[in-house]
């Protein structure tokens, strides 16, 4: 029996004992989130900030992709993982796949999925990126492909009753409990324990439903299991997948909560364009005016981007907006493994990978430097203002991200910006050209500076985009393709413009760089590029290099045709070529409706080739033509590429390229129903009980969008736009000459409709005109002068729902038509009228 005081003894050391290791236990985390909802590194109590991606090869259709094309998981993670830290990530988060590690009961199982996270996250490690880990996905594992069956929880009780039913929330409490205890056999710690695995969001987008209060209880329920494990780290819990139970959510014992950022919407179908600066304007979120405790949650984005958009210029924008909104952690979703980006099958939606998406992979590395500089809660202008802010610029005119101060230069594209301080950079990235860089490739470069006189170059190869990346997507489909090629390039940095030695360094590479007085070419890889007179020994950098496999490929040209030119003016052809070497030669051969037919040369810039096409030439009617490319000995013929001599007599291929020759007063048409209708962006705010469709009109071959409010709410919108910035790109120099809006449409079931019609310029300024329909399908006409500026709506709809839809800005400027780019139809719905609608045909400018 215990003496008195060895009972003492014990008590002691659980009062005290237990509490200062719980305290040092404390300490070791790397931060912790203190009582105004700031999250902190423990260390010092200086804010801290987490920028990156979501990534997915362990799971799911990732893991099972790469199987199928015999690529090893594990050497695509070293690959992968590298090329994040490249472009400086320092967060990382997964919604783990919980229904290939567990049974039904919430048990953890030790299999290959599980085993290649470990990896994963010993890789993470390795190069300094921090991991927040979401456990719970409640998602199949099919996407894109169906779901394989499992025995997990979240497949034994779906979504939904996964929150509500008592033996679904056992089994997630024994999960968490198991996974949070599992030990990783790469590091030797449990994820409670692993210093780099710094915080965790319980499950990913929750569908809550029934009382508020067991919506607290479960969330209350499944922290305490995560708890009870010893992990005292952040604990952060979705707030904007269900917004109404909002208040519910912040009542529950977490320290912060996290959000998404969809402002394109999700899953276009192909590539959206036009300019998106306005979606990313600012970050608006209801819950600071509407739940006081909220404003001391912390704030996390568990995933963004920018879907359906090859564009490089909205990443450093979201960044910034996120600051202002006060968010310390963001990743974007989600980054395409090396492997398989070739296809973009991984999320049809997003497309980002280094190496097949340069110029979007470099606006993120941006994206990054703001977010960790711009000052959490700064305010800024609103659009176009706000495109410039601290060292960064946006640019939608010139598809450009950029980062300009004294020690770093980055640009997402070729850009003419003079660096702040070319004396003292330290670090350039970039795609294209600048003044510090003369570059002829299409891929990504890293010049990194390792001492004085000595810079690390990094290459990686050319990505050529030859299809739709955003449209339906499978392994057999080529989207981008990338070539090793030897591009020029040149130099303008201190000690290195002349004279300097360009060494390879990264494993394989045997390519030896000659220096010229008009630069040196070079392929893909890592190079040491050394001043005059620097010694080799002395200078160490980083060999570390991953790239698709070099294979000899066939000539590919990119070209997008012109829909339509005016007679008597010269017009431009141009097209992007790869893989013909610096000997290749390009040509076209033009033929016009008026049996006249001509063939000329191409000039060439690096990979971009262009050809005037002489005014005397361009008749009213229609212009056809074709393009050869001359690869050493061989021609190939585009449309379809075919291989051998074009004018041979059994050449018998016939496709070509036509494009439609106007006279100056020939209408200008904006909107067609028939040939646009598949590019038509949609507002409907009620799916179920509204319907947007097309039909047939009083005219032969003639289409209409009709938009039908079958049970109208006061105050909602419905309508469409849609972007012509490239059918009329021929006809830009014409614009100025019309006077006129003409549009076919009519309203539906005998109600009379206020239609407004906006035009929106690439600017993002808006002008609109009412224009009242009845029940006749007739030609209305409006007098540009009659345009007056207005909001327009963000479409596709920014994702979450509480975001703004509508926008304006004004600079005091008249209406520019010769700007335009979009269109925009719209009515309000009414409550007066039920089965309110609208059909459209045809909208066109006219003189």
């Amino acid at each position: 029996m215990k003496t008195t005081c060895q009972i003492l003894l014990v008590v002691l050391f659980f009062v005290f004992g237990n509490n200062s290791f719980a305290q040092k236990n404390k300490n070791t985390n790397l931060v912790y989130v203190d009582s105004k909802g700031v999250m902190r590194y423990t260390k010092n109590k200086v804010e801290a900030s987490f920028f990156g991606v979501n990534y997915t090869v362990p799971f799911a259709y990732g893991y099972r992709s790469h199987l199928s094309l015999n690529v090893d998981p594990e050497k695509a993670i070293d690959a992968d993982v590298y090329h994040m830290s490249r472009l400086g990530f320092n967060a990382f988060r997964v919604h783990v796949w919980d229904v290939e590690i567990s049974d039904s009961l919430g048990n953890l199982l030790e299999n290959e999925h599980l085993r290649l996270f470990d990896y994963l996250i010993k890789k993470l490690k390795e190069k300094q990126i921090k991991i927040l880990i979401t456990p719970i996905a409640f998602w199949g594992n099919g996407y894109p492909e169906k779901d394989v069956k499992t025995n997990g929880f979240s497949s034994v009780y779906g979504k939904r009753n996964a929150v509500v039913l008592d033996a679904a929330i056992k089994a997630q409490e024994n999960y968490l409990q198991q996974f949070f205890r599992h030990i990783n056999p790469y590091t030797k710690l449990a994820y409670k324990d692993d210093p780099d695995v710094i915080a965790t969001e319980i499950n990913n987008e929750p569908q809550h439903s029934g009382t508020k209060n067991k919506v607290t209880a479960y969330i209350n329920r499944l922290t305490t299991a995560v708890k009870s494990t010893g992990w005292n780290k952040p604990v952060f819990y979705n707030i904007s997948e269900s917004p109404t139970y909002a208040d519910a959510i912040v009542k529950a014992n977490v320290d912060g909560h996290s959000f998404q950022w969809y402002p394109t919407g999700l899953v276009a179908g192909h590539e959206q364009k036009g300019n998106y600066l306005p979606h990313v304007d600012r970050y608006t979120i209801p819950f600071n005016d509407t739940i006081p405790a909220f404003i001391n949650r912390a704030k996390m984005v568990y995933e963004f981007d920018a879907a359906d958009i090859m564009q490089s210029n909205m990443y450093p924008a979201m960044a910034r907006s996120f600051r202002t909104a006060g968010f310390q952690w963001a990743t974007q979703f989600a980054y395409d493994p090396m492997a398989t980006a070739y296809a973009n099958t991984e999320y049809q939606t997003h497309y980002l990978n280094l190496v097949y998406t340069p110029s979007k992979a470099i606006s993120l590395m941006i994206a990054a430097k703001a977010f960790h500089s711009v000052p959490r809660y700064k305010t800024y202008s609103s659009f176009p203002s706000d495109t410039l802010f601290e060292v960064f610029r946006v640019s939608y005119k010139n598809n450009l991200s950029e980062m300009n101060s004294d020690e770093e230069f980055y640009y997402s594209n070729p850009t003419t910006t003079t660096p702040k301080n070319i004396n003292a950079l330290k670090n350039i990235a970039g795609v294209g050209t600048s003044a510090v860089v003369q570059y002829e490739g299409l891929g990504a470069y890293f010049i990194d500076k390792v001492e004085e006189g000595a810079w690390r170059l990094e290459i990686m190869p050319d990505a050529l985009f030859i299809h739709d990346a955003f449209e339906k997507a499978s392994l057999k489909k080529e989207v981008t393709r990338v070539f090793w090629q030897e591009n020029l390039m040149k130099l303008n940095l201190p000690g290195i413009s002349h004279g300097c030695r360009v060494i390879p360094v990264n494993e394989g590479n045997n390519f030896q760089p000659v220096m010229t007085d008009s630069g040196f070419f070079v392929r893909p890889g890592v190079y040491l590029l050394l001043a005059a007179g620097k010694p080799v020994a002395k200078t160490i950098i980083s060999k570390e290099y991953y790239a698709p496999v070099s294979v000899p490929m066939e000539p590919v040209l990119v070209h997008q045709t012109l829909k339509e030119v005016t007679a008597d003016k010269n017009f431009f052809i141009h097209a992007v070529v790869a893989g013909i070497g610096p000997s290749g030669h390009v040509s076209i051969e033009l033929r016009n409706s008026h049996n006249q037919w001509k063939t000329l040369a191409f000039k060439r810039n690096g990979n971009e080739y262009s050809v005037a096409v002489p005014a005397d030439f361009v008749k009213p009617g229609l212009i056809n033509y074709r393009i050869f490319v001359k690869k050493e000995n061989e021609i190939y013929t585009f449309p379809g590429g075919y291989i051998g001599d074009p004018y041979k007599w059994d050449h018998f291929q016939t496709d070509n390229w036509e494009v439609i020759v106007s006279n100056t007063e020939t209408p200008v048409v904006l909107f067609d129903a028939v040939t646009d209708r598949n590019k038509v962006v949609i507002l409907n705010p009620d799916w179920r009980k509204h319907s947007i469709e097309y039909t047939t009109t009083d005219q032969p071959k003639e289409l209409a969008i009709r938009a039908m409010a079958n049970q109208p709410v006061a105050g909602r919108s419905m309508g469409f736009q849609f972007y012509f910035g490239d059918k009329i790109k021929g006809r830009s120099g014409d614009l100025s000459m019309f006077s006129k809006l003409a549009m076919k449409a009519r309203s539906v079931n005998n109600q009379p409709v206020k239609m407004k019609l906006t035009l929106i310029t690439k600017d993002a300024q808006s002008f609109a005109v009412d224009v009242n329909l009845d029940s006749t399908f007739s030609e209305h006409e409006i007098a540009i002068k009659d345009l007056q500026p207005s909001s327009f709506l963000l479409l596709p709809r920014p994702y979450p729902g509480f975001l703004p839809l509508n926008f304006a800005y004004q600079l005091n400027k008249l209406f520019q038509i010769d700007t335009i780019e979009k269109l925009e139809i719209s009515f309000e719905e009414q409550t007066s009228n039920k089965h309110l609608g609208i059909e459209v045909s045809t909208v066109w400018l006219k003189k």
